[in-house]
């Protein structure tokens, strides 16, 4: 040996000086990625991976958001509109009413207490048509504080409510009787005068003064605001309320004011709060929720599940690079490293790729719905299964993190396997794979 040759650097081993996820492994990796015709089978699997972790993961950000956008709106709407609680009296009338909601008011938390009349009628328009209805006795000023129906008059007004002696109805219900503003709605009461014959049903027509549509199917499509003062009178209900209906800054902590209610009433009561009466429907919600997660989780785990055996087969493929690697100096953690770069990669394109698709669909999900429905002449949405009049959607930025980690996880422990087993093989052994 020369003086020149031992001044010359020794050639270094790839892999063997160079740092982790160097530029050498991104190389290789993407080498591999790259699909070539001896690879198609290979390639068809990743591909497959790819797919299956997009659509998995914008599955799951756009049936959770969808879910959030119903249980909000429904929350939204429903609070808006019925009393956070509601207070019914215990052993006499509740004839002291205006009293008994001004202590209330007073109590902290509480924003305004409501007095009602309420019953069930049957109601009748123009022609035959007939429908079942629920009439809400109220006062002008508190109908004027439900934003949820103040806020959607689409026709009409309800500025003088109490001396207009109208009444005020759901878009739906209009439209099923056939009524226009200024038509007359006639409501028949079963529970109405009581003569020599028996009990004759009460039947009075009202003059329609507003239209309001709240956007709850069932809630346009059946409720009627009354004057309080005409609702005493047609309920028989002289000079008391049937309830008092309570609400609140926070609808979620309303169970803290129970008891203060309780108290500034000042009369034997009794409460319940809306999760009360609403149990059952929003706990079929979460549960539904949970559900469609775990089972939209599944085709993440499938994805992963194809990202393996795509890359044992890219293992197998590739027995001749890998005795090549290891005899040209390369580490075990080198050629692992490799392989894993190469799974991950395809994990972490789809989950971003599902991550955009879903986000970019869920901020367009009316728009898209509306183009299905015209597509196929159908409804795909039709206000009366579903409550609500148009599709929600909210993202949650929590849920779409944890989606996204989850699915970049399974991607990722999807590939340690078959890479180690890619960085155990000696040069020797490598070449039977060929």
């Amino acid at each position: 040996m020369t003086a020149a040759d031992a001044a010359k650097p020794a050639e270094t081993p790839p892999g063997a000086s160079t740092k982790p996820f160097s530029r050498f492994e991104w190389m290789i990796a993407g080498r591999y990625l790259r699909s070539r015709r001896r690879d198609a089978g290979v390639s068809v699997i990743a591909g497959f991976s790819f797919v299956g972790i997009l659509l998995g993961v914008a599955a799951l950000i756009i049936v959770m958001s969808v879910m959030n956008g119903f249980r909000t709106e429904l929350l939204t709407r429903i609070l808006g509109v019925n009393g956070h609680v509601v207070m019914r009296a215990m052993d006499s009338p509740l004839n002291d009413y205006e009293a008994v909601a001004d202590r209330i008011t007073k109590v902290p938390g509480v924003t305004s207490a409501m007095p009602l009349v309420q019953g069930q009628v049957l109601v009748s328009g123009k022609g035959e048509a007939r429908s079942f209805a629920l009439v809400k006795g109220v006062r002008g000023a508190d109908l004027l504080r439900l934003k949820p129906v103040a806020s959607n008059i689409i026709l009409g007004t309800i500025g003088d409510f109490d001396a207009g002696g109208g009444v005020a109805v759901g878009s739906r219900l209009a439209q099923t009787l056939g009524l226009v503003l200024g038509d007359s709605i006639t409501l028949i009461a079963p529970e109405g005068d009581t003569t020599p014959l028996g009990t004759v049903p009460r039947v009075k027509a009202y003059p329609v003064t507003a239209i309001f549509e709240i956007g709850l199917s069932d809630f346009d499509a059946a409720y009627v605001y009354m004057p309080f003062a005409e609702a005493q009178l047609f309920f028989n209900a002289e000079d008391q309320a049937q309830t008092i209906e309570i609400f609140a800054d926070n609808p979620d902590d309303v169970r803290d004011l129970q008891a203060a209610i309780e108290q500034a009433a000042g009369r034997p009561n009794y409460t319940s709060t809306w999760q009360q009466d609403n149990q059952s429907f929003f706990s079929a919600l979460q549960v539904e929720r949970n559900v469609m997660f775990i089972i939209l989780t599944l085709i993440v785990l499938v994805a992963a599940l194809n990202i393996i055996s795509g890359l044992f087969m890219l293992v197998k493929d590739k027995g001749r690079d890998i005795a090549i690697l290891r005899t040209m100096g390369a580490t075990r953690g080198s050629v692992m490293r490799v392989f894993f770069i190469t799974g991950a990669s395809i994990g972490t394109a789809g989950t971003l790729a599902g991550l955009l698709l879903g986000v970019v669909f869920c901020l367009n999900i009316e728009n898209i719905r509306q183009f299905f429905s015209w597509v196929s002449g159908r409804s795909l949405f039709d206000p009366e299964f579903y409550f609500l009049s148009r599709l929600p959607a909210e993202i949650d930025v929590s849920e779409v993190m944890l989606v996204t980690a989850m699915a970049l996880g399974l991607s990722f422990l999807a590939t340690i396997f078959p890479s180690w087993k890619a960085s155990t093989l000696d040069p020797v052994e490598a070449l039977r794979y060929e």
